[in-house]
């Protein structure tokens, strides 16, 4: 029985995988900021990612076959104003600093053990082909994208010079109902479900135009497992490999509560805060070394999306 680490179990995709590894059995043990969950009982507390010995400690005494390292810092777009030395900090402290103190615990004590990496299409940022694969240069343009391509540079370092099992998932916008409010899916359904009861009249948006390659996040979840149990540590990237636009998601949004063909969407450019180019994967190595496929597509998630968002507030 397989004994993991998932580091951010508390996000959309801690959450995903704690069920998605928990339906197999074995032990599982949840880190997230100042809490702690595990399947059975274990000698372990709250860790502070960010102090080797803690993550030391924690990894000696759970013994890992796998670690899932999915905590990050990521400032939205659309979030208040922050300096960019802060961003920076609190990027590579979580995402870099975090990620390396699991990687030398690995290299210390727990050989044996398999890291997936979560990092981002981000590492992308201005690409000079469409789509991307792994191939393709790292060319990040903001501080998330940055230290996400610093993390994956560190994972190619501890497995090329300490044998260590450190892969990454290169992963494209995903969603599920476990969203936070404040993500721009979220907004489109929680707007058009409040439309179709009557509570607003208008779904204003920052950028209609701004396209994006949106997945589910199950599916996701489900191809950083596949990554993790690969024969050997390597990135792949995981994507829809199609685009569609903030309109198109709104549409399909409106379509699911009954609400096509109206003059519903606005646009508010001050909502956006920086532009970034559309980012697109191609998942053709995922899918011939491991036989991951979306199982899917857009037009569904958006309607799922919507039917979950609309029991919840039949329970509210």
């Amino acid at each position: 029985m397989k004994r993991t680490i998932i580091v951010g179990s508390g996000g959309q995709d801690g959450q995903l995988l704690w069920d998605r590894l928990c339906s197999e059995g074995g032990f599982v043990l949840g880190l997230d900021v100042g809490t702690v969950q595990a399947t059975e009982p274990a000698s372990v507390g709250p860790v502070d990612i960010l102090s080797a010995a803690e993550v030391s400690a924690a990894v000696e005494a759970v013994r890992p076959d796998e670690i899932y390292y999915l905590a990050a810092y990521h400032h939205s777009s659309e979030s208040r104003p922050a300096g960019d030395l802060e961003v920076f900090e609190k990027s590579f402290a979580v995402n870099v600093g975090g990620l390396l103190n699991f990687l030398e615990a690995m290299r210390v004590g727990a050989s044996v053990a398999r890291l997936c990496y979560a990092t981002s299409s981000l590492v992308f940022g201005w690409p000079a082909a469409q789509p991307q694969d792994e191939n393709t240069p790292f060319a990040p343009a903001c501080p998330y994208g940055i230290s996400k391509a610093a993390g994956v540079q560190c994972c190619r370092f501890y497995r090329q010079m300490h044998g260590v099992f450190a892969a990454s998932a290169i992963l494209y916008n995903h969603e599920s109902p476990l969203r936070r409010p404040e993500f721009v899916s979220q907004r489109i359904v929680r707007g058009a479900v409040a439309m179709k009861r009557g509570e607003q009249a208008k779904l204003v948006l920052g950028d209609l135009e701004a396209a994006t390659d949106w997945g589910w996040a199950p599916d996701y979840v489900e191809a950083m497992v596949r990554i993790a149990r690969h024969e050997g540590p390597e990135d792949f990237v995981v994507a829809s490999g199609q685009a569609h636009t903030v309109r198109q998601f709104a549409e399909a949004a409106l379509r699911a509560v009954g609400l096509e063909g109206r003059d519903l969407l606005a646009e508010d450019p001050s909502l956006v805060r920086r532009q970034r180019r559309v980012l697109v994967g191609d998942a053709g190595k995922l899918a011939r070394l491991t036989g991951w496929e979306p199982t899917v597509n857009f037009e569904q998630m958006v309607a799922m999306l919507v039917q979950a968002e609309e029991q919840a507030r039949r329970h509210v």
